[in-house]
């Protein structure tokens, strides 16, 4: 069986969109970056221990973990706290370039692992669309404050990489990921 250690719904459609049957659980880890840990050392971490805590639980099956920062001037952009930390994000990514990392892990008698990065060319915003899009409620669990597949799609002048690894799962990291377990469990 494969377990989709996340609970993120856009993450279950990515997967399901592939026909990959799976079952989902979320992995209880500390998300806190670590003292001078780099963008894509933070991703692997985390999508590891994501698959990694749920294989614990269910060393018999194959456990995906993923995990996605949005990145400007090499600082990860978490979730925003609240109303005006989304604002300060959004206002910042305005005009601008910015990377979307997520790192794909997939636990099973070995660990695999991919990476996923995409550039993002951010349109320029007034602090009147960005209070707007943070009135729709969108931005709020949302790595750098926006979600690419919802409204704030009207934001992106173009991007560069995987539009699935922006959303949070690069399929075809994950395709190639699972292909090679299937094979290896022959």
């Amino acid at each position: 069986m494969i377990i989709l250690a996340s609970r993120s719904p856009r993450r279950a459609a990515l997967l399901q969109q592939i026909g990959v049957p799976f079952t989902a659980l979320a992995a209880d880890i500390d998300e806190t970056p670590l003292a001078g840990e780099t963008p894509e050392d933070f991703v692997r971490r985390m999508a590891v221990g994501k698959a990694q805590a749920i294989h614990m639980q269910h060393p018999g099956d194959i456990v995906l973990g993923s995990d996605t920062a949005v990145v400007l001037d090499g600082q990860i952009l978490g979730k925003p706290a609240n109303r005006e930390h989304a604002l300060d994000m959004l206002l910042a990514l305005s005009g601008r370039e910015h990377r979307v990392l997520t790192g794909v892990a997939l636990q099973h008698a070995q660990l695999d692992y991919a990476l996923s990065d995409s550039r993002v060319f951010f349109a320029r915003l007034t602090r009147t669309q960005a209070e707007r899009y943070w009135d729709s409620g969108e931005p709020l669990d949302k790595a750098g404050a926006y979600a690419i597949q919802g409204q704030a799609a009207v934001f992106i002048r173009r991007i560069e990489g995987s539009y699935s690894g922006i959303m949070g799962l690069p399929l075809y990291e994950t395709a190639r990921l699972l292909a090679k377990a299937a094979q290896g469990s022959r």
